[in-house]
């Protein structure tokens, strides 16, 4: 029976499975060197795609992730899975979420406005910003000021980091490899630990002022959290948070592209419950494993 594990999808912004085994070999000498060099410059990574003349500062420069078959002969085989962005910076794609919440809470194109990273909580020590919105997308009219935040929220995977997948491929370019280890997206980490805590912090600030925060996640994220609600909303009276939901498609020659996908609107109190929405393991189940892992104290 095959096994299926999780590899790149995407790699310095190229969709992996369409890259030649020279690029190959160029990008797995980009994704091992440092971040900067001696004297604090970018060292040998290329451009982030998704950003205007911005070096890719993820390190490794792995932008997604997905699951595949094993080939043949421990080859790369075919994906079992939609692609799991694992990158902040892979949202950003033509600004498509700014434009997708500007239309959502009716803002004219051409006179809406974006800012990045608005400071947002102060430390109570030094003063100094001690936390901040993502994006803030706004419109002014004279003395008015209407606007939204916006929270990003990639995934992070658990396991073994991709270092040796990146050194296989530097040595053999021409023939990418079934992943080596188990990794696989850890939807828990990013949810209740990552994202519910920033929600939690930020919202009622905004709802006291009247205003409203969206959150992006992709489309396998928002399905490990229980997916669209049975009656979804699009009022946006109805909640305090709008869900954008995008999700990465390929295209007529392989890339893949941020499209718009779900979106609802739900109060602080229903994000919560999904983002912490777990079933707990029966104790026989647990004692089984508990059992493989004890190991004597001495």
């Amino acid at each position: 029976m095959s096994s299926t594990r999780y590899g790149m999808a995407e790699w310095f912004g190229h969709s992996f499975r369409g890259l030649s085994d020279v690029d190959v070999g160029r990008l797995s000498v980009a994704a091992e060197a440092p971040p900067v060099d001696a004297v604090g410059q970018r060292s040998g990574k290329p451009p982030c795609p998704f950003q205007v003349g911005t070096p890719c500062a993820k390190p490794g420069g792995v932008c997604s992730i997905r699951p595949y078959g094993e080939g043949p002969a421990g080859r790369l085989g075919a994906p079992m899975g939609e692609p799991v962005i694992t990158c902040p910076k892979r949202f950003e794609e033509d600004q498509l979420l700014v434009r997708w919440l500007s239309e959502i809470v009716g803002f004219d194109l051409a006179t809406a406005m974006v800012a990045r990273e608005v400071p947002f909580m102060r430390s109570t020590s030094t003063g100094k910003p001690a936390g901040k919105i993502d994006l803030v997308v706004g419109h002014a009219s004279g003395d008015a000021l209407t606007w939204y935040g916006l929270e990003i929220q990639a995934v992070y995977f658990s396991g073994e980091g991709m270092n040796r997948e990146f050194a296989r491929l530097r040595d053999r370019p021409e023939r990418p490899q079934f992943p080596s280890a188990n990794r696989r997206p850890d939807w828990r980490s990013s949810s209740a630990k990552r994202l519910m805590p920033q929600l939690q912090v930020k919202v009622p600030t905004l709802r006291r002022w009247g205003a409203k925060l969206a959150v992006a996640v992709d489309a396998p994220f928002f399905d490990a959290l229980g997916g669209p609600s049975a009656s979804p909303s699009r009022d946006l009276s109805d909640g305090d948070i709008i869900w954008l939901v995008p999700r990465l498609v390929p295209d007529e020659k392989g890339r893949h592209r941020l499209t718009r996908g779900h979106w609802e609107v739900l109060t602080l109190e229903d994000s919560s419950d999904k983002l912490l929405a777990a079933d707990t393991i029966s104790r026989n189940d647990f004692e089984t494993t508990l059992r493989g892992k004890l190991q004597p104290i001495g």
